[in-house]
């Protein structure tokens, strides 16, 4: 695969990875918010169904309260006069079994069984000694053994006069405190420690089971509790996960699908290379240009590099082709351009110093590269000799003759960069009259090791020398090279073998330590 075909693919993968992540996160993110809301909804259950069971025993106590009360009068009465009225407020009140009357600590009357003569405080001690209203107990007298729930009303302060309401509890709780599956399992009713659990007679206390957590509720009336045992809301909402996952994986794709296009314009390299123009990712390198008859450095050539934080270096073998494709070589050109005339009190100021750009084909259409040399280069009266580099990685253009005598006019020189690999012919020694030849790299790595690459440099050579047209040789790393080409009359050297690629900053340092070069 070639180095073009491998970047571009990787930021395909990149893109493929993002939406993928993207994807991953929605679908996590999607789950997650309906876990939270589902658990949300689920712990609001039991919550919802202890207020309410609440309420309910709060509206049927508060009756029992007032009836009570307006009772108060017939303590302290005698039992056969107050009897009759007792059995009637009993039937009135269908949740009380029965109705005790107390009097100086002696309970001395039953609505059921008339007359009595019991201790209160030694039968409820709860209720006479510790100022409990409420009390769960069993029913020693009619239904034996069945759940019952006092409810005291004092009148004296001593709390040893009063009114005891016997409760059928156990009918209450079956109708109060139904579980409502599956939020709540199981529902008890709690006065002064002691338990009473919805379809359970006994009165005992409630313990969770494992896999069960407690919600607890106090009455702000009566001194009662209602505590719920269920299932764990996480356990609960993630059982529900498995029905959100459908609609969850529908949108995590489609916001996958939506990133995916999103990324095609900033994830592509033509986005890559306006963005590295803004954000001063591309610097200017140089190449120094030796002459051979004197072994002084002449000029040199401006190159492009890019520096890429998110992807490393790129190769100017990838890049410039691509910005010559998506129409943006023309603002790399012109980045060029200003760099070379920021750093121009660096250079030689003098006309026989050269300074080599290299242009694209289509910066010549509509004059393209005239108006940008009059805007830029020209205000900036540089001395050094200007040469543009006409590219060859496509077909070129018919150039407008016009634009030619133009930049010759001008003073500057017009040169064919790489001459003999890409589409050009001889015709464009014709038609574009340039001033200087390019021999490219591999014609000069084939001296001494490829004779029809050589032959072929013979025949340039032999060609631009016949034509008047001066030569620079590319890719010069052996002194073998350096001299094949000088003895043929190649009047410029380039290569590895004088000097690196530098930044244009470093030139004037390395200029200074330069000493020409031997040659056999």
């Amino acid at each position: 695969m070639q180095v073009p075909q491998q970047i571009i693919g990787q930021f395909g993968r990149k893109r493929l990875l993002i939406s993928a992540i993207v994807a991953v996160l929605v679908l996590i993110f999607t789950l997650s918010f309906r876990f939270i809301e589902e658990k949300k909804r689920i712990e609001q259950q039991p919550r919802n169904f202890a207020n309410h069971a609440i309420q309910r025993f709060d509206r049927l106590f508060s009756p029992l309260d007032i009836a009570a009360n307006d009772a108060l009068q017939l303590v302290g009465l005698h039992c056969a006069d107050v009897h009759f009225p007792l059995i009637k407020k009993m039937a009135t009140l269908q949740t009380i079994r029965a109705v005790l009357l107390v009097n100086n600590d002696q309970v001395y009357c039953s609505s059921i069984f008339g007359k009595r003569e019991t201790i209160f405080s030694t039968t409820y001690p709860d209720l006479a000694v510790n100022h409990q209203r409420m009390m769960l107990s069993v029913d020693h007298d009619l239904l034996k053994g069945s759940p019952i729930l006092l409810l005291w009303t004092p009148k004296s302060a001593d709390n040893r006069s009063g009114i005891l309401q016997i409760i059928n509890i156990e009918m209450m709780n079956n109708y109060l405190l139904a579980p409502a599956l599956p939020w709540v399992e199981r529902a008890i009713f709690n006065v002064g420690g002691k338990s009473l659990e919805f379809g359970n007679p006994l009165i005992e206390k409630a313990t969770p089971a494992e896999d069960e957590v407690s919600y607890e509720k106090s009455s702000q009336h009566y001194p009662f509790t209602i505590t719920l045992f269920g299932p764990a809301a996480t356990h609960m909402a993630l059982m529900t996960l498995p029905s959100q996952l459908p609609l969850a994986l529908l949108l995590s794709l489609l916001m996958g699908y939506i990133v995916w296009l999103a990324t095609a314009n900033r994830m592509s390299l033509s986005w890559q290379i306006n963005y590295g123009l803004s954000a001063q990712e591309f610097m200017v390198y140089c190449q120094p240009l030796i002459n051979t008859k004197s072994g002084d450095c002449d000029g040199i050539e401006l190159l492009l590099r890019w520096y890429n934080p998110r992807q490393g270096w790129i190769s100017p073998e990838v890049f410039i082709p691509l910005a010559e494709r998506q129409n943006l070589i023309a603002p790399l050109t012109r980045f060029v351009m200003r760099e070379a005339i920021r750093h121009l009190p660096l250079l030689p100021a003098r006309p026989t110093f050269h300074i080599a750009i290299n242009v694209a084909a289509s910066h010549f259409r509509d004059h393209a590269i005239t108006d940008d040399l009059q805007r830029l280069w020209w205000p900036a009266n540089p001395l050094p000799q200007l040469i543009v580099e006409l590219t060859e990685r496509d077909a070129l253009p018919v150039v407008d003759q016009r634009i030619i005598s133009h930049l010759h006019q001008a003073g500057v020189k017009l040169a064919i960069d790489d001459f003999g690999t890409g589409h050009s012919s001889l015709s464009y020694l014709k038609t574009l009259s340039p001033d200087v030849l390019k021999i490219d790299k591999i014609f000069t790595a084939a001296i001494g090791t490829d004779a029809i690459n050589a032959t072929v440099t013979d025949m340039v050579i032999s060609l631009a020398q016949q034509l008047n047209i001066s030569l620079v040789a590319e890719g010069v790393e052996t002194a073998e090279q350096a001299n094949y080409l000088r003895a043929r009359g190649v009047n410029t050297l380039q290569g590895y073998f004088y000097a690196r690629p530098m930044p244009i900053g470093d030139f004037p340092a390395w200029l200074a330590q330069h000493q020409p070069k031997p040659y056999d």
